[in-house]
């Protein structure tokens, strides 16, 4: 293979991931205002359509850092005993682009005065393809990068369980159950093989709550755990204080990877604006100037029924 005008080590990256299973699991830290993402069940529990986008830039300055951009919006049905919700993910690492289109169905039971319990089911489609075209060789017409690869397109689901009341929840999900793994062959085109192996699932748990402390200030704890078979336990640690009903402040800890500082606004008790800034904590802040990312989101009124109350989950 001739030498790419480009780092070795973004080239070596960006065709690591693809054999990777757990990149298909897109990092983010603002995760509490994406929980539909990795949890079927969540759809529909704000009791009201409910749309939010999320946008981050992991490594800024870092070449083929990756690039995510996240779309989500659900619902409830049925007097509130179903939800229904679409996620969509774009996301480009190097020349690897890919995007995940994934409808989400949730059934909700009633678990005490104001608890709910809900059960959820994912169901989805994969396509990725490599844009070799975009690197720059030493030299002209180099025929492994003249050729994109084709696209590729896979099925995969996902379920998930989660109980919320108003102040408190917890949910156990397993958002993709089909280890649908791509490599690249010595020739250039992909080799996918989708199976389902029990012990390559990605488990996600998550737990939060808010706590009153005054009349201007609220807070809010979070934890979200992720674990595989045979690769450590990461945990995300966050906790956000609203001072009153308006300024989002918070800080986040992911167990030896990064800490970030996240600042928002609640511009209503529909619309929230929310900024975070991870600080690496390994060798690669060195050649990075961390990650941004920016959520929005907006809570409509559900059949003329008008938002009175900030919706803290």
């Amino acid at each position: 293979m001739k030498r790419v005008k480009i780092f070795i080590i973004t080239y070596v990256f960006c065709i690591a991931t693809i054999n990777l299973k757990a990149q298909y699991d897109a990092m983010f830290t603002q995760y509490m205002f994406n929980e539909m993402f990795v949890n079927p069940a969540y759809a529909g529990s704000k009791e009201a359509l409910a749309a939010t986008a999320l946008h981050r830039q992991q490594w800024v300055n870092f070449a083929g850092r990756p690039v995510t951009t996240t779309f989500t919006l659900h619902g409830p049905m049925y007097n509130n005993k179903m939800g229904i919700g679409l996620s969509v993910l774009n996301e480009k690492i190097g020349v690897l682009s890919r995007n995940l289109v994934y409808l989400n169905y949730a059934y909700r039971i009633k678990a005490g005065k104001k608890g709910h319990l809900s059960l959820g089911l994912m169901a989805g489609i994969h396509s990725q393809t490599n844009k070799f075209t975009e690197l720059q060789t030493t030299e002209a017409n180099d025929s492994q990068f003249t050729v994109n690869t084709k696209n590729v397109m896979t099925t995969n689901f996902g379920s998930g369980i989660y109980y919320y009341t108003p102040k408190f929840y917890v949910g156990l999900s397993i958002p993709r159950m089909i280890d649908d793994n791509t490599s690249v062959t010595s020739t250039g085109s992909l080799n996918t093989q989708a199976k389902i192996h029990a012990n390559k699932f990605h488990y996600y748990f998550t737990i939060g709550s808010i706590y009153t402390l005054n009349e201007s200030l609220k807070l809010k704890p979070q934890l979200m755990i992720k674990a595989v078979s045979n690769a450590p336990v990461e945990m995300d640690i966050n906790v956000n204080a609203l001072i009153k009903e308006k300024i989002w402040l918070g800080v986040s800890y992911r167990s030896k990877s990064d800490a970030s500082v996240i600042f928002g606004i609640q511009v209503n008790p529909q619309f929230i604006v929310s900024y975070a800034y991870d600080y690496s904590l390994t060798t690669i802040q060195k050649f990075s100037a961390g990650s941004h990312e920016i959520a929005l989101g907006y809570l409509f009124g559900f059949k003329g029924k008008k938002i009175l109350s900030n919706r803290y989950f």
